[in-house]
């Protein structure tokens, strides 16, 4: 029996009483801050609904901030934030450094700690216990929710236990995610290194592999056909056939064979904000691409596939496209670039050496069903089924 089961069954083993959050406490918010109030640079940081949780965007003075916090409600150390509007729910435990937050868009439960935790309730809010109430398109927590939302109240005791348990999972989490980390570091520093030691000779790009083109018109859809494919089914560093559009069979051979990748050809994304992800076409069935998408097909005798797409990744490659760019606001791959960069080009053997090295660094690093993703994925989903089992509780009957 585990120490939670024990203290469970000699403090309640009768249940636990569910109680309305204004039981508890009161829910609290900071005094209004008038847009005139606030500036782009500042001393103290004015979270809005919109950077609650991320970096701000608007400051009030120091002056403004003492008066009010000693005036008004204000959140003590460790007290749970909450998002009542945009995305509802959300929590942030207030770190005790000053700052201050939007009024009714950013509340707390004011609470005497002996009779609930925070960070329990920080741990039960991910359950997101409450009812949301609609006004037109416009969902919200006003504080009518928030103070009949019920919660589970076992003894302090429990809380404390229940806490510990779900802080050393979240404590795993984090160590994971560090390790995943410096482990991308350290995967993007030998990949640069190995393909620049590697160094024997340069080639331009156009000498050793074909570059295509995408469609550059909008081809008409069907429910069922050939597999339609833009710079979304590439984005996450791997083929995503899962979401695409269809085309004719009729309507695919009227496309140019220059928009009709094959396996074994190196997709990338070619225009818009998210360039690069070069990813191995690793099916036989037919394809065809829009424009946002480029490929080249190598010249076997010379390059392997897989070299040319963790050159793709190394900043070799990107160094000669900021060189072409020139600050410029839109930036697409331009064919007429690539034809004229430089790779370096190993010997085969040598180049398959190198990709074996950086495949496996690459799968500890990214893969989802592999390595440290997938490692912290089922962390997530085990802290998840821990968390949902240890915050139900048998309701005690009065």
């Amino acid at each position: 029996m585990s120490k939670l089961d024990e203290l469970i069954n000699k403090l309640c083993p009768d249940g636990v009483e569910y109680k309305k959050l204004s039981e508890l406490g009161k829910i609290s918010m900071c005094k209004r801050i008038l847009k005139t109030e606030t500036s782009t640079t500042g001393d103290i940081p004015f979270y809005k609904i919109g950077t609650f949780g991320k970096k701000p965007d608007a400051f009030i003075s120091k002056e403004k901030y003492i008066e009010y916090r000693n005036k008004y409600s204000y959140p003590n150390k460790g007290d749970i934030l909450i998002s009542a509007s945009g995305t509802i729910g959300r929590t942030v435990i207030y770190d005790g450094i000053p700052a201050y937050y939007q009024d009714s868009n950013i509340v707390w439960l004011a609470h005497d700690e002996s009779l609930v935790l925070n960070k329990y309730l920080y741990y039960y809010y991910q359950l997101k216990p409450w009812n949301i109430s609609s006004g037109g398109t416009i969902q919200r927590l006003y504080n009518d929710n928030l103070n009949k939302t019920l919660i589970p109240v076992p003894p302090i005791e429990v809380q404390c236990e229940i806490v510990r348990i779900l802080d050393n999972f979240t404590e795993l989490t984090a160590e994971l995610t560090a390790e995943l980390t410096a482990r991308k570091k350290q995967y993007e520093y030998y990949r640069d290194e190995y393909i620049i030691k590697s160094m024997h000779t340069k080639s331009k790009l156009s000498d050793v592999a074909d570059i295509y083109l995408g469609l550059t018109y909008t081809p008409t859809y069907v429910e069922q056909g050939i597999k339609f494919i833009s710079a979304q089914n590439t984005s996450n560093d791997y083929l995503d056939l899962s979401n695409v559009k269809y085309i004719s069979e009729e309507e695919y051979a009227k496309c140019t064979s220059n928009a009709k990748p094959q396996r074994g050809d190196v997709l990338f994304t070619r225009v818009g904000s998210n360039l690069g992800h070069p990813v191995i076409i690793n099916t036989d069935e037919p394809l065809c691409i829009f424009v946002s998408l480029g490929y080249l097909r190598v010249k076997e005798e010379v390059l392997l596939n897989r070299y040319l797409r963790h050159w793709m990744n190394t900043d070799l490659f990107w160094a000669q496209v900021r060189k072409n760019v020139h600050g410029a606001a839109k930036v697409n791959l331009n064919t007429g670039w690539l034809r004229d960069f430089n790779i370096i080009l190993p010997t085969l053997e040598e180049q398959n050496r190198i990709a074996d090295i950086l495949d496996k660094f690459e799968i500890l690093c990214n893969d989802i069903s592999e390595g440290l993703p997938a490692e912290i994925e089922a962390r997530k989903k085990q802290y998840e089924y821990y968390r949902d089992k240890l915050l139900t509780f048998k309701e005690k009957k009065n």
